[in-house]
């Protein structure tokens, strides 16, 4: 077995167990699978196939972040938006922020790099992790993400991210940033 073929068997949820939760919620999603991927231009490769004429879509890059005090972060950002760390630490009123290790990764959100999502909260919640959200999302009828595996994409209706994460008892906080 393969190195992260073992990492992917110590995770806290799996994605199955995920998408039974989903279904169990009764929160609808479209699931796609796909080449696992890493970045936002391989995401963007495989979108193109995913594409719904007429869809209202959120497409995001997602950032593990954490402060000086050791405090944690999920930031979900539409996958276009340029951000500046320290900007974004002062707007945020935390200091100076700095990518998680992944180790950290796998403790705080139960997921591996490249598999980053809002989902994780199912792990991060629990953890502590604050979860911030593009504002932006508000003006989409649906948001792309992955279901802890980046082999899979689930689309899902924001309005019932919302209810998920209020389901974990998970505070969204909406990020409010500059048009890109």
């Amino acid at each position: 077995m393969d190195h992260v073929a073992l990492e992917v068997d110590q995770m806290p949820v799996s994605s199955d167990a995920l998408l039974a939760q989903l279904d169990e919620m009764v929160l609808p999603y479209v699931l796609h699978t796909h080449v696992p991927l890493r970045t936002v231009e391989e995401a963007k490769q495989v979108e193109a196939d995913l594409q719904v004429a007429g869809e209202k879509a959120f497409r995001i890059k997602n950032l593990y972040l954490r402060d000086r005090k050791k405090r944690n972060y999920l930031v979900t950002l539409e996958q276009d938006r340029a951000i500046d760390l320290k900007a974004l630490g002062k707007s945020l009123g935390v200091g100076n922020l700095s990518f998680g290790s992944a180790d950290r990764l796998m403790q705080n959100l139960g997921v591996l790099p490249g598999a980053v999502s809002p989902l994780a909260m199912v792990t991060g919640g629990a953890q502590g992790v604050v979860f911030y959200l593009d504002a932006a999302v508000q003006e989409a009828e649906v948001i792309y993400m992955h279901p802890l595996v980046n082999n899979r994409t689930i689309a899902v209706a924001v309005k019932d991210l919302l209810r998920f994460c209020a389901r974990l008892g998970v505070d969204v906080h909406f990020l409010d940033l500059p048009s890109t």
